[in-house]
């Protein structure tokens, strides 16, 4: 799973960086750009890559109940984002997370705090996938989970080839939704046949 932040951000600097960023495309920080290098240090420390602050395993470990119920579990349309760590650019979508019981249930809010926590920082999209799932498994006790991220990525749609209505969607199991074999689990949830692809 995604290591922790290793030092905590610096917002001066980091506004000094943004000011000579612009400068360095030919644009002044002044006028409406005068603002610009604070506010865009603001959105990364106070919105963009909070996932670095939080810890999943806790998390999980506030929200557990105690269950003798062995039936999934499936959350589908889970809003989130997460920054492409090659560009530097937003991606924004949805995640559906399922598990398997293994002796605790957690609330639905948990699992969004989970999927944050992995999902709001510098990372790609598959990993963030995976880091969810081995998180409910390790963090929940979970006998397996599955965990479909649905994403439009900025850097996809808007340069390069610019593809405004693809979407990139990742599937990353863990467990015995990995063990037993992806197909059943995906064929169990209607998630195999795109259900719930659009909301």
């Amino acid at each position: 799973m995604e290591s922790k932040r290793p030092t905590p951000p610096d917002r001066a600097a980091a506004a000094r960086a943004i000011d000579d960023f612009l400068r360095a495309l030919g644009h002044e920080p002044a006028g409406e750009l005068a603002e610009t290098g604070r506010m865009v240090a603001d959105a990364w420390c106070d919105d963009l890559l909070t996932g670095y602050a939080e810890d999943p395993l806790a998390a999980l470990a506030d929200g557990a109940l105690a269950t003798a119920s062995k039936e999934l579990v499936l959350v589908r349309n889970i809003d989130t984002a997460m920054m492409c760590p090659h560009h530097l650019l937003p991606s924004h979508g949805y995640a559906d997370v399922l598990y398997l019981p293994g002796g605790k249930v957690v609330g639905f809010g948990a699992l969004a705090r989970v999927v944050a926590a992995h999902t709001r920082r510098l990372i790609l999209q598959e990993e963030a996938g995976r880091a969810i799932a081995d998180s409910i498994v390790l963090g929940l006790g979970a006998r397996g989970a599955l965990v479909r991220l649905r994403l439009v990525h900025t850097c996809f749609a808007i340069r390069g080839d610019s593809q405004p209505s693809a979407r990139v969607e990742t599937i990353a199991f863990s467990g015995s939704c990995a063990d037993e074999g992806p197909d059943r689990f995906l064929a169990l949830t209607g998630l195999q046949s795109g259900e719930g692809s659009a909301r």
